[in-house]
Parts: C-alpha cells; sequence; structure tokens
C-alpha cells in the first residue's frame, strides 16, 4: 500500500496537467487590407499621441479632460469593477493551492454505568490540537479553466474601463467645441444686434426729417427684433452645454449650481491637427479597448465550457492531519500524544439526470453567444471608422466652402451698403446681404464646431490614441 501511494501521486500529478474543454482560439475575421483610397491620412511621426485631446492645444480643454479622467461616475463605477475582477481572479488562483487550518478542541464527557462494560459510570476529558491540509489535485483542469476564466474577466474590466475612459473624454471634448461654438454664435448675434440697433436709429432719424418712409423704418425694427428674438435661445444653450460639460468632468451638485467659468479660448483659436497617423485595419482589433473587452469576454466563456466539462468528471482531493491528542491539556505535547492521518478522496457525479449535461450546455451557448458578441462589435468599430472617416472628410470640405461663401456675402453687405447710402438700391436689398451674412457666419461656426468634433471622433474610432516610432 505504501509502495503504490507515490505512484499514485506521481500519475495524478502528471494527469493534472490535461484540462478539458476547448483551448481558445481566435474567430477568423474577414478584415479589409486598407481604408478607402479617397481618405488620406498623414503618416508623419508624431512623438506621442497617446493623450490626442491635447493636439487641440487649448489648456482649458486640456484641464477638463484631465478633471473628467478623476472624477467621472462611470469611470469610478468601471474601476470598482477591476477591483472585483481583480479579487475573483485572487480567489481562483487560491483554489489551486492546498489550504492549511488549524483545529483545536476541548470535550469532557461523563459515562454512565449502565453504558460501561465494566458498569462504572467515568467522567473523561479530550484535548486535542492539530494542522489539517485539504488539496485538490486539478485532475482535469477545472481549477485552471477558471483561473483562465477569471483573467480573462479581469482584463475585460479593464479593456472596459478603457473604452468608457475613452467614451468620456471623447465626450468632454465634443460638448466643449460644442459649447464654444454656441459662445461664438452668440456673440455673432448679440454683435449683429447692435449693428442692427444702429441700423434701426439712423433709419429713424431719416423716418423724421422725410428722407425714408415707414416701410423701410419696420422693415429695420423689424430685423432688429428678429435678431434679438434669437439671443434668449442661444444663452440656453450655453447655458445647458456649460451643464451638460460639467457632469461630464464629474462636478458636485454644489458645483454645479454655482456659476460655471470654462476660460475665454475662442472656437478660431482651437487648433486644428492637420491629420492623424496612419492605422492598418488589421491593427484596430489591438487598438479599440471595446473590441478587446468583447474578445476577453469570449476567452473567459471559453473557459467556462472547460469548467463545466470537468465538473461532471470525479474530483480527486487529498487530505492530511498532524497534531495531538491527550486526556489532559498538560500531556498534549509530549512524544506520546501525537497523532496523524492520511486520506486520499475520489468523489464524482453517478446520476445526476442531466445536470451536467445543461451545465455544458448552458455553457457552450454563452460561448457562442460572446463569439457573437464580439463579431458584432467588430462589425460596428469598422462602421464607426468608416463614418468617421467620412465625415472627416467632408467637415474640411464644408468649413472651405462656407468660408468662400461668407467672404462672397461679406462683400455683397459692403456693396449694398455704399449703394444703399449712394440711392442707387432699396432698403430691402440692404436687409437681404444682412441676413445672409450673418448666416453664413453661424453657419461657419457650425461648421468649424463639426470639423473639431468630427477629428476627436476619428481619434477615438482608431483607439483613442497611439504612439509613433520614429
Amino acid at each position: 500500500m505504501h509502495k503504490a501511494l507515490p505512484v499514485l501521486l506521481l500519475s495524478t500529478a502528471l494527469l493534472a496537467g490535461c484540462a478539458v474543454g476547448p483551448d481558445y482560439r481566435a474567430p477568423s475575421l474577414d478584415l479589409p487590407e486598407q481604408w478607402p483610397e479617397h481618405v488620406l491620412l498623414t503618416d508623419e511621426a508624431r512623438a506621442d499621441w497617446q493623450r490626442w485631446w491635447q493636439q487641440f492645444e487649448d489648456p482649458y480643454l486640456d484641464g477638463l479632460v484631465a478633471r473628467a479622467v478623476d472624477d467621472n461616475l462611470d469611470l469610478r463605477l468601471q474601476l470598482a469593477r477591476i477591483q472585483e475582477a481583480r479579487a475573483r481572479l485572487g480567489l481562483a488562483r487560491a483554489e489551486q493551492l492546498p489550504s492549511v487550518s488549524a483545529q483545536a478542541e476541548a470535550a469532557r464527557e461523563r459515562t454512565p454505568g449502565a453504558a460501561s462494560p465494566l458498569g462504572q459510570s467515568s467522567t473523561d476529558s479530550l484535548f486535542s490540537l492539530a494542522g489539517v491540509l485539504d488539496y485538490e489535485i486539478d485532475l482535469w483542469g477545472r481549477l485552471a479553466r477558471e483561473r483562465e476564466a477569471s483573467e480573462a474577466l479581469l482584463d475585460q474590466s479593464l479593456f472596459a474601463h478603457d473604452a468608457v475612459r475613452l467614451s468620456v473624454i471623447a465626450d468632454v471634448v465634443a460638448t466643449y467645441f460644442d459649447l464654444r461654438s454656441a459662445e461664438r454664435q452668440l456673440r455673432i448675434t448679440r454683435a449683429t444686434a447692435e449693428s442692427r440697433e444702429e441700423t434701426f436709429r439712423l433709419e429713424q432719424l431719416r423716418f423724421d426729417v422725410g428722407e425714408s418712409d415707414e416701410l423701410a423704418l419696420r422693415q429695420a425694427q423689424s430685423e432688429l427684433e428678429s435678431t434679438l428674438a434669437q439671443l434668449p435661445g442661444q444663452r440656453e444653450r450655453v447655458r445647458v452645454l456649460e451643464g451638460s460639460l460639467a457632469l461630464l468632468v464629474g462636478m458636485s451638485p454644489a458645483e454645479l449650481m454655482a456659476d460655471l467659468d470654462y476660460g475665454d479660448t475662442d472656437l478660431e483659436a482651437i487648433a486644428l491637427p492637420d491629420g492623424v497617423p496612419a492605422v492598418l485595419p488589421s491593427e484596430l482589433l489591438a487598438r479599440r479597448p471595446d473590441i478587446r473587452s468583447a474578445e476577453a469576454g469570449l476567452i473567459a466563456a471559453n473557459a467556462g465550457i472547460g469548467v463545466a466539462e470537468a465538473s461532471r468528471l470525479p474530483r480527486f482531493n487529498l487530505g492530511g492531519l498532524l497534531g495531538s491528542a491527550a486526556g489532559d491539556a498538560g500531556d498534549l505535547f509530549t512524544s506520546a500524544a501525537g497523532t496523524w492521518g492520511f486520506s486520499a478522496t475520489v468523489m464524482g457525479p453517478l446520476f445526476d439526470f442531466g445536470r451536467s449535461a445543461s451545465r455544458i450546455d448552458t455553457a457552450e451557448a454563452l460561448a457562442e453567444q460572446a463569439e457573437i458578441q464580439y463579431r458584432a462589435t467588430v462589425a460596428q468599430a469598422f462602421n464607426e471608422v468608416r463614418n468617421a472617416l467620412v465625415t472627416y472628410e467632408a467637415s474640411g470640405e464644408r468649413v472651405e466652402a462656407i468660408r468662400r461663401q461668407l467672404t462672397a456675402f461679406e462683400r455683397t453687405l459692403e456693396l449694398a451698403e455704399v449703394r444703399y447710402r449712394e440711392g442707387f438700391v432699396g432698403f430691402i436689398e440692404l436687409l437681404d446681404a444682412q441676413r445672409a451674412t450673418l448666416a453664413a457666419e453661424l453657419a461657419l461656426s457650425e461648421a468649424m464646431r463639426d470639423r473639431l468634433t468630427a477629428t476627436a471622433t476619428l481619434f477615438k474610432a482608431l483607439g483613442g490614441g497611439w504612439q509613433i516610432d520614429g
């Protein structure tokens, strides 16, 4: 029996390296070799694009992003989930190691004479102190698969945090640009209102001396009132965007109710990156944190199949005990009180009426769902890149087109003002030129915002930040 024990232990140790269940293999995906040719991405060597929002060269924006990364509630929730995943991984690792526990016992028992072979009653004491060892030999790799799943779930939490972080930063950047555009439109409208107040004042003077009729006067008044009517809505939009930005950066309720100050950067002062480094489509799988998170979930689900399959097979446990026992506490540490024991247990299901099979079916279904989710995430990611590239290109063209349009309208307004003063055109022609110029100025502000936002969206779609080896 003693000679067979080492052989048994060696055999089980060798078998413990065999894990049941499928090993993970990344799904095959049909990826494009390059992005659409009509979109030109520069491949200039840059020192560091990890902090991509700094390419806009706005210190106020940098400060807001830094605060959002530290205080945003969604990010703090993801950090708590990472802590949970790390704790679960620690438990899975510990399950693969032996457990050692201490056991102490003190008992006193009286036996009546009727129950004693000698016919005499007796009172006995028993004291024991022992160390207990328990170890499960991972014969089928169940514990190894559980650890593999826990490691993948930790990766999933880490990548999910990165994905949320990227999304929060992109939202902060886009909302900031929207706020700066709204502020610029408000300034344009206020300046236009001041100009039209002056126009109305002059028309009133001309009307009073008989140089203009009432129609021109009322037209000037109507344009003034129309411009003033735009101001409340624009002020409201600025305040709403200020609150949205405050929420994104994690401001407290007290800060939200106070006056919010985001600096005085003008939309035109924000630097526009002249391009982004080229990224191969195949690199997107390793760059996008949402794709990495989905793949980690697939790895965990795949490992879950091995856990389910191993659970239907016998478990092999080793146990050991070393200690002492005596009828008197003072005799516990004498050589005569020594006790020891060793046990080997094999336990496995015989008839579970389909429970094990159902667990395997469930694990396989979860793995299939995880693979579908992974493929859907990849497809969504490539669609986002495609849309971002198209918007990035179109937004630049729109800015240039509206700039040319505004230049033409401004020249038209200059000529209309001169010809109106000289009496060659009526007041209605001057008003048309003023309306067109104001509309073009507001449209240019929106186009500039869209161009900046499209750049930020492209950064996000391509994975949010990277380094170029130069």
